[in-house]
């Protein structure tokens, strides 16, 4: 597997201490209505200029809704030889519950 599977407990470690470079991949109403913080929205254009001029040894961590659509863009970059990809396990949503919680 060419991408790591990390959890939120995980994730907010490695944002600290490794500053990723963050990928939203839901549609933009969603993007808009809340994100992580300095969250990119992924787009074609992103994705293809990250393809071409991208710094491969910069972490990525990739989230979605629940976890799955990041798995397959994880995979993408990690194909084009990006070298440490992280798929945020149970995406967005679950980061929300966490945080609304605490």
């Amino acid at each position: 597997m060419k991408y790591k599977i990390i959890s939120i407990a995980d994730s907010e470690k490695f944002i600290k201490e490794s500053k990723p470079m963050i990928l939203d991949c839901r549609d933009m109403k969603d993007y808009r209505a809340g994100h992580l913080a300095d969250a990119l929205h992924v787009h074609e254009g992103l994705k293809d200029s990250l393809v071409k001029r991208g710094d491969k040894q910069r972490s990525l961590l990739i989230y979605c809704y629940y976890g799955h659509a990041s798995e397959h863009l994880a995979e993408f970059f990690g194909d084009f030889g990006f070298k440490d990809v992280y798929s945020l396990e149970g995406g967005y949503s679950s980061w929300k519950e966490k945080h609304q919680a605490a």
